[in-house]
C-alpha cells in the first residue's frame, strides 16, 4: 500500500474505533519546550512535581526518546459529553458539579484497548509488525502541541486544544509508530482572537496571559491533585464544583456557538465516555455520607477516584457550605463530629462557619470541646470567628 493511502487507510480504522479528529505530525522537538520550562521555573505547576522530574524535562523536549525507533506520532482527540448536553437538576437538595470529562468511565482505562486495536488494525494494513507506543495522558509529552502541529486545532487562551467547528470537549491520545507517514500540516491559525471570554469567568482567576495556568489557583488542581487543606480564599471561589471545573470552557464561544457537525464520525460521544448515573451532579448531602466501601462502589472505573474518598468529601463540604442551605447543618455536623479524615473535618468545620446558622455555630461550639487534632480545632477557631 502506498504512503499516502495507508495514512488514510489509518486515519479511517481510527474514526471507525471512536476517535473524532485524527493527525499525523513527526517526532521532532516541540519548539515550545521554553514556556514549559519557564512555567516550571515559576512554579505554576503547585505540587505536580512529577511534571518536573529529569526524565519528564528531556522527553518532552524530544519525543524520540519516549520510542527510538518511531518516525511518526498518530495523535487522536476522543469526544466527550458538552456539559450543555445534560440538564441541571430541578431545584431542592444542593448539588455538586463534576467536570464533564469524568461523567462516563476513566479515559486511562477506556482509551488503551481501543489504541490497541488500532495498532493491531494498522499491522494488518502494512502486513507486518509495527514498533508502538501508547499515551493517554500518561506520559511526560506536550500533547496539545503535537495535536496542533498534527493539525487538529489550536491551542486557546484557557490552554486547551480547540477544533475549527468542533470545539474542545475531547480528550487526547497518541501513538508513537515506526511508520514513515506524511506529516499533516500544523494548525496555524489562532482562532481565539481579541476574546477574553475564559479569562474573565474564571473564577478563581488562574488563566495566564500567556496561554498558561497558576496550577495552584485552578480549580479542576484544586479538587483533583491537591491533596491537603484547601486555601480558605479560594474555598468560596470554587462554588458547586467537586471534581474538575468546565467554566473556561463552558463559556468559549467555539463551544457555545460555532461547534457544528463537520464529518460523519466527529459527534459522537466515544464509547465509555458516556454518563454513568449519579456522577454529573451528585447530590451533596447524600455524597457526604459516603462511607469508603460505598465511595469505591460508585465510583469504581470512574476518574472521580483519583482524589480518594478524602479528597472527594473535603470538596463535597466546601460546596456545602457554599451552598447556602440550611439543611446541610445536620449532615456537616455529623461529618465534624464523627468523620475519621482530618481533611474532610477540618472542610466540614469552614463550611459550618461559612453557612453562618445558630445551629451552625452550636455545632462548631461542640466539636471545639471534644476535638483533639489541631489542623481540626484551628478551622474550628476561624469559623466561630468568622460568625
Amino acid at each position: 500500500m502506498k504512503a499516502a493511502a495507508l495514512k488514510q487507510a489509518i486515519k479511517t480504522e481510527a474514526y471507525r474505533l471512536g476517535f473524532s479528529l485524527v493527525g499525523v505530525t513527526t517526532t521532532e522537538p516541540p519548539p515550545h519546550d521554553d514556556v514549559y520550562l519557564d512555567w516550571l521555573a515559576s512554579g505554576r505547576h503547585a505540587s505536580m512535581g512529577y511534571l518536573a522530574t529529569e526524565m519528564a524535562r528531556q522527553k518532552r523536549a524530544e519525543p524520540r526518546l519516549v520510542l527510538g525507533s518511531a518516525r511518526t506520532i498518530l495523535t487522536l482527540a476522543a469526544r466527550y459529553p458538552s456539559p450543555a448536553s445534560i440538564e441541571l437538576p430541578a431545584p431542592g437538595k444542593p448539588f455538586g458539579r463534576v467536570a464533564a470529562y469524568a461523567w462516563g468511565n476513566d479515559y486511562h482505562l477506556v482509551f488503551p484497548p481501543q489504541l490497541r486495536e488500532l495498532v493491531s488494525r494498522i499491522q494488518a494494513l502494512t502486513v507486518q509488525p509495527v514498533a508502538a507506543k501508547a499515551y493517554t495522558d500518561t506520559g511526560p509529552i506536550l500533547e496539545r502541541e503535537l495535536a496542533q502541529r498534527a493539525g487538529l486545532g489550536w491551542i486557546g487562551k484557557n490552554t486547551c486544544l480547540i477544533a475549527l467547528g468542533h470545539g474542545s470537549y475531547d480528550l487526547l491520545a497518541e501513538l508513537f509508530l515506526d511508520l514513515e507517514l506524511e506529516p499533516d500540516p500544523p494548525f496555524s491559525l489562532d482562532a481565539c482572537g481579541s476574546c477574553q471570554r475564559c479569562i474573565q469567568a474564571c473564577p478563581t482567576r488562574c488563566i495566564r496571559p500567556d496561554r498558561t495556568l497558576d496550577a495552584s489557583r485552578c480549580i479542576s488542581y484544586l479538587t483533583i491533585e491537591h491533596k491537603g487543606s484547601i486555601n480558605p480564599v479560594l474555598r468560596p471561589l470554587m462554588e458547586n464544583w467537586v471534581f474538575g471545573c468546565d467554566v473556561c470552557q463552558e463559556v468559549c464561544p467555539w463551544n457555545l456557538r460555532f461547534a457544528a457537525e463537520t464529518g460523519a464520525y466527529q459527534n459522537a460521544i466515544f464509547p465509555g465516555l458516556s454518563p454513568r448515573p449519579g456522577i454529573p451532579f451528585p447530590d451533596l448531602m447524600h455524597e457526604l455520607s459516603l462511607t469508603p466501601q460505598s465511595f469505591n462502589r460508585k465510583f469504581r472505573g470512574s476518574p472521580v477516584q483519583r482524589p480518594h474518598r478524602r479528597g472527594y468529601l473535603r470538596n463535597v463540604a466546601i460546596a456545602l457550605g457554599n451552598s447556602g442551605d440550611q439543611d446541610a447543618v445536620e449532615v456537616l455536623a455529623e461529618t465534624l463530629f464523627h468523620e475519621p479524615e482530618i481533611v474532610v473535618r477540618s472542610a466540614a468545620a469552614w463550611a459550618l462557619g461559612r453557612l453562618n446558622l445558630p445551629p451552625a455555630r452550636l455545632a462548631l461550639e461542640k466539636a471545639l470541646s471534644i476535638e483533639t487534632q489541631a489542623a481540626v480545632t484551628g478551622e474550628i477557631t476561624l469559623a466561630l470567628a468568622s460568625q
